[in-house]
């Protein structure tokens, strides 16, 4: 009898349809799908779902400025976002839409035994509301005179609403983020409880009355079902909770992983599980919310013109390319940095000149050396013990990441054997044992290269979908459903033959001018030329600057929470940071003055409005201040709390 597989169900938000989506989209969508493939392979039985949140006022206004009903408007939004999801290969199992039928009978009666339940209530609402975000909120709950969540300005409002009792859950949503693992990443607890559960939760409004794009409240036609009680419960609604048939609900739900970007983590680590225990269901596992990605130091948006086109990038580099950027690039959990200089320069130092160059070098020595008839040799040197069992080692490694999720270190785990490949190829010197005629030698060498390659590309298959199957190809052997092969050894003959390369070495100079007019045609505008800076040397004058400009330095304390070291780099530090309100990543050039152990604990002076920058791979978030003391670099020690400004 075959054995049950374990389930796992993994969620993307649901997308509002006011706007076409960029590859800060992309990037939660691209991240869910690695790690339900990566589940699927793994042996689970994997449902994966996405989709679109379709009503509410701003749909109502953009269906009105284009001339189109919402209905017909939102039709259109929702081809798209399904139409990029193919192109970026995504692999979800279901996709749902607010206006799907069975969506919105099943809202609706959750509205009404939540009302009979009595945790939902007539009353009137006076305060303020940000309609970006469609929330209301109190005077208390401003950030300097502005909405908490986006920083744009509210307005007030008055007007009759049904509100949710989430005062009545306030204990219990407090417990279950400081006493569980529900909510990650910690830094994301510490957010939710400051700024939210500590400054006491009120009663969420859950109808309005002002526009009539959505869901009537059955006994109260005139009032519209608002955005939470509407959109959060399709994570249920998909699974059939609500109609006839539970099965996949059953069977799946509680949700193991729910994620999503910073800002509407409110909504999934409070509001969500309080609709939950009101409703008598169990709670989703885990909430993720990872940070955003940045355009220039500034978070993307339409209106700023700011959004990168993923059509456009995959149409240019492919949808590995765009996949394993975004995959390998933004540190899970913090904000990142997005330009199209660290797109191209990470496609050509890691996809072509690694990954690429690997491949097409071994299959070409395969090819000239034993006509690409490779054997599994008798007997291995013991000398190559160690590239063996870093072979051996990857998957065990790659799950444990692929578990916390830390999406970025399983690729660095993975792109580390395929480094350490490159050098066993120079150290080892394959044409010069052919020279020699150490042809058992020789054998021993490209067999352990050919293995290293075909674990590398399975346990890529995940993250990067097409490029690994060529791999296969190229090695002769059937691409696996599975990581069962996963290990040094298992393959006993190899015929191989020379495949195109993934990509090929990019003009990053020529490239990133060819964006400029793309992106200039899509602005209707040219970008301004920068003049040449005149003092571009070591011996130029050190430049004045006004107080003004000076005190635009934004200057704080941190507590430094983690420290390690970058591996070749024997200058830089890896530090994780607090800032009061976020943890950033910093890389420091400070590894000859400190050993990580001494730093953890200490408090630093962080420059935190620096442009993040790229540094050995990793985006770092600022800059620490350091005196030189004896040649060397030492922290400058300040007095304060974490967040506190320097003056």
């Amino acid at each position: 009898m075959a054995k049950k597989k374990k389930t796992f169900y993994i969620s993307t938000p649901i997308y509002y349809s006011s706007g076409s989506l960029h590859i800060g989209h992309c990037y939660t969508t691209v991240a869910c799908d690695a790690v339900a493939r990566f589940k699927r392979m793994d042996g689970y039985d994997v449902y994966y779902l996405t989709g679109t949140d379709e009503h509410g006022q701003k749909v109502q206004e953009a269906a009105k400025e284009r001339g189109l009903t919402p209905q017909d408007f939102v039709a259109g939004l929702a081809d798209n976002v399904q139409a990029l999801w193919k192109r970026l290969d995504i692999s979800n199992d279901g996709f749902i839409r607010t206006t799907d039928p069975d969506h919105e009978k099943a809202v609706a009666d959750i509205f009404t035994k939540l009302y009979e339940k009595g945790d939902i209530y007539k009353s009137v609402y006076e305060g303020k509301y940000c309609k970006p975000c469609e929330s209301f909120w109190t005077e208390g709950q401003l950030v300097d005179g502005k909405c908490p969540d986006c920083g744009r300005e509210v307005t007030d409002s008055q007007e009759e609403c049904y509100f949710f009792r989430l005062s009545k859950y306030s204990d219990r949503i407090r417990k279950l983020l400081t006493e569980t693992d529900f909510l990650q990443p910690d830094s994301r607890v510490k957010e939710m409880v400051n700024n939210f559960i500590d400054k006491g939760l009120s009663d969420l409004a859950v109808t309005r009355t002002s526009f009539d794009w959505g869901i009537k409240v059955p006994f109260d036609p005139k009032h519209v079902i608002y955005v939470w009680i509407d959109a959060l419960p399709n994570y249920v609604t998909a699974l059939g909770y609500g109609g006839k048939d539970k099965t996949k609900f059953d069977k799946y739900w509680p949700c193991d992983m729910h994620m999503m970007a910073k800002e509407i983590v409110r909504f999934h680590s409070i509001v969500w599980p309080a609709i939950l225990m009101a409703l008598d269901l169990p709670l989703p596992k885990r909430v993720y919310g990872h940070g955003w990605i940045m355009f220039d130091g500034d978070k993307m948006s339409k209106s700023k013109g700011n959004v990168v086109d993923p059509f456009i990038l995959t149409d240019r580099y492919g949808v590995d390319a765009l996949r394993y950027y975004l995959l390998r690039s933004v540190p899970f959990g913090d904000d990142s940095n997005y330009t199209n200089e660290l797109l191209l320069t990470t496609i050509n130092t890691e996809l072509v000149n690694d990954l690429g160059n690997l491949v097409r070098r071994t299959l070409s020595m395969s090819e000239q050396y034993f006509g690409g008839k490779v054997t599994k040799p008798k007997t291995l040197d013991d000398k190559d013990k160690y590239f063996a069992e870093a072979i051996d080692g990857m998957l065990d490694s790659v799950r444990a990441d692929i578990d916390k999720p830390l999406l970025s270190k399983a690729l660095e785990t993975i792109f580390g054997v395929i480094d350490m490949s490159n050098k066993y190829i120079d150290l080892n010197k394959p044409w010069e044992l052919k020279k020699t005629g150490d042809t058992a030698r020789l054998e021993v060498v490209m067999y352990n290269l050919l293995e290293s390659i075909r674990v590398c590309a399975n346990l890529l298959l995940p993250f990067i979908t097409n490029y690994p199957r060529r791999i296969f190809d190229g090695l002769g052997l059937p691409v696996p459903a599975d990581f069962a092969s996963c290990k040094h050894g298992v393959v006993n003959s190899y015929t191989t033959k020379v495949i195109e390369p993934i990509l090929n070495r990019l003009d990053i100079k020529k490239e990133l001018e060819e964006l400029d007019k793309i992106a200039d045609d899509i602005n209707g505008k040219k970008k301004e030329v920068k003049k040449e800076d005149k003092h571009n040397n070591d011996d130029a004058p050190v430049k004045e600057i006004s107080i003004d400009e000076f005190f635009a330095t934004d200057l704080r304390v941190v507590d430094i929470i983690s420290c390690e070291k970058v591996e070749r780099a024997n200058k830089l530090l890896k530090l994780q940071v607090f800032d009061g309100e976020r943890m950033r990543t910093i890389v420091s050039g400070i590894a000859k003055a400190y050993t990580p152990d001494e730093l953890v604990g200490k408090k630093a002076v962080l420059v935190a409005n620096l442009k993040p920058a790229k540094l050995c791979g990793i985006v770092s978030e600022g800059m620490l201040l350091c005196s030189t003391v004896d040649g060397l670099p030492r922290l400058i020690t300040p007095v304060g709390n974490a967040g506190e400004k320097v003056c």
